[in-house]
């Protein structure tokens, strides 16, 4: 099991500033790389996606300016660079102040990854009979307290945790699986999410 990372608890500013970094389809798609190889330096970036070095370099560094991913010092000589991923657990507390422009970023992220997830579960439903129980869905409505949803969450968290682990590690015939929760009251219409997006 990998250590527990530290918690990131982002702030109104962060929100903005991470929804124009992943507004851009090719700075998902390195962190997305990352996520999975653990390590790399542009040229096996720029291949895995087919896009030319300079290009995911400065995406690349883009992305360290946000500290999502670092350099990895030991590794780099010269122009070659290598990446990490870094294991954050990054979380909006409930509650957070945010001011109108700050509220519409954090909407813009929410709608860029549920696009991500909507196709995630047609994927799910699509091969539900042929995935040999790889494809697993389960829904459910709970009467909770406030507190309680706090405790489920945190206990959601520690047991996703226990799972985790390093890209060098992993145990044989595993696989990436897609994991999500979404807890919200069951009450009313739901805001109208913005659809356009903007890129650097």
């Amino acid at each position: 099991m990998a250590e527990r990372p530290e918690t990131r608890v982002l702030t109104g500013p962060d929100l903005k500033a991470f929804y124009k970094a992943l507004s851009n389809p090719v700075r998902r798609d390195i962190l997305s790389y990352l996520g999975e190889h653990g390590e790399a330096n542009s040229t096996s970036v720029a291949k895995a996606l087919g896009e030319s070095t300079g290009t995911t370099s400065y995406h690349l560094r883009k992305l360290a300016d946000l500290k999502l991913i670092a350099e990895i010092e030991e590794r780099s000589s010269g122009r070659e660079r290598w990446w990490k991923s870094l294991m954050t657990d990054i979380f909006t507390p409930p509650g957070l102040e945010m001011t109108d422009d700050e509220r519409e970023a954090a909407l813009k992220i929410g709608a860029l990854k549920m696009t991500q997830d909507l196709n995630l579960v047609v994927k799910a439903y699509a091969g539900y009979d042929t995935s040999a129980g790889w494809n697993q869905i389960y829904r459910s409505g709970l009467w909770m307290t406030k507190e309680q949803t706090a405790a489920f969450v945190e206990e959601y968290r520690a047991l996703l945790h226990k799972y985790v682990t390093e890209p060098g590690d992993r145990p044989p015939g595993s696989r990436h699986m897609a994991v999500r929760l979404v807890m919200l009251p069951n009450e009313g219409p739901g805001p109208t999410l913005p659809t356009e997006t903007d890129e650097d």
